[in-house]
């Protein structure tokens, strides 16, 4: 594949600066029809999860495409479905660069982006424009400037304004970027949250005539006990999935390698274990009443077959991608085919 000799140029150049560059030759090879070349061409094996029939178990994690400015370009790559996000009510220019580093030694990246997107009104023109006809997950947030009392106004703002555009819709209450944030995942937080947008997901269902499922997605960094009453909470508000996990706090595995002691979420291969434990123990908790989405740490066929094996229905890659390129989808498709056999 071209990918691991055009790396250590991209590797060359500031992160940001390199995802753009990414971004535009991947825009121009689907301009050109050619981009499908680098996807994968692993038979469909369809899977239903949240009432929802993904083609395959991989999924691109929400992060990469914060806007949905290059839905169709990805598509090419072969994934059962795609996260774009996370989008806020309002647009924000997230924190100052640089907020974003690679810790190629360990396969992990550092970022404190901080939501940078442009709001509701630019990721729902995107998607309109877009020719993806696939499933569609949209990932919503609050604003950093939102109190985090008034937390849910930003979340019900996004789930109403998306709710026609999105196959699921995850709600984001695990990024460490964002001041107070992962605060929503204590219990009485997480209920009032829950609760309110379960009540708007029912009014939304017969506004639009169609029912979008709801996906938590959850941190690395939580106790079994919190994890166990996250499950408990899931089960109550009849929440239709659950991600885990979003990048950890930890730097387990990065110390004293450069940029490891940025401030930020650490993911890739440092992230994996852990990931993969939360995922476990909330597998556990749950008994197979809200399907799992594994993400963290996925750099091979073989960790993805391992969240898998740990209890997930489908998984989601991001940070593999960068270290790994396109291969790493079908590569993915192709073992989580294998196991799913």
């Amino acid at each position: 594949m071209l990918y691991p000799l055009l790396r250590p140029l991209l590797f060359a150049l500031e992160p940001e600066t390199a995802h753009k560059l990414t971004f535009a030759g991947l825009e121009t090879l689907h301009s050109l029809g050619f981009a499908s070349v680098l996807g994968s061409r692993e038979q469909a094996r369809p899977i239903e999860v949240m009432g929802l029939t993904f083609p395959n178990r991989v999924g691109l994690a929400a992060g990469l495409d914060k806007n949905g400015d290059h839905i169709d370009a990805l598509a090419d790559l072969g994934f059962g479905f795609i996260e774009i996000g996370t989008v806020t009510p309002r647009p924000q220019p997230g924190n100052p660069q640089p907020r974003m580093f690679r810790l190629p030694a360990a396969q992990g990246i550092i970022n404190r982006l901080g939501f940078n997107n442009g709001g509701l009104d630019a990721l729902v023109a995107n998607v309109e424009a877009s020719q993806y006809r696939g499933i569609l997950g949209i990932n919503i947030g609050k604003n950093f400037d939102t109190p985090i009392e008034s937390a849910n106004d930003d979340y019900l703002a996004c789930l109403t304004r998306v709710y026609p555009y999105a196959s699921y819709i995850t709600v984001n209450i695990s990024s460490p970027n964002t001041k107070n944030l992962r605060q929503l995942q204590q219990s009485s937080e997480l209920e009032r949250l829950l609760s309110a947008l379960k009540d708007e997901q029912a009014r939304l269902t017969v506004r639009h005539g169609r029912y979008v499922p709801l996906a938590l997605k959850i941190a690395p960094d939580l106790e079994t006990e919190q994890i166990m009453e996250i499950a408990r909470l899931l089960v109550e508000y009849r929440f239709d999935g659950v991600i885990a996990t979003n990048t950890t706090l930890s730097r387990v595995g990065v110390e004293g390698l450069t940029h490891g002691n940025e401030a930020g979420g650490l993911s890739g291969a440092p992230v994996r274990m852990r990931a993969t434990a939360v995922l476990r123990a909330l597998a556990s908790a749950l008994h197979g009443r809200v399907p799992i989405i594994g993400v963290g740490g996925i750099l091979s066929g073989e960790h993805a077959v391992e969240k898998l094996d740990a209890g997930a229905s489908l998984v989601q890659v991001y940070s593999g991608l960068i270290y790994r390129g396109p291969a790493l989808v079908g590569e993915c498709v192709a073992a989580t085919n294998e196991r799913g056999a």
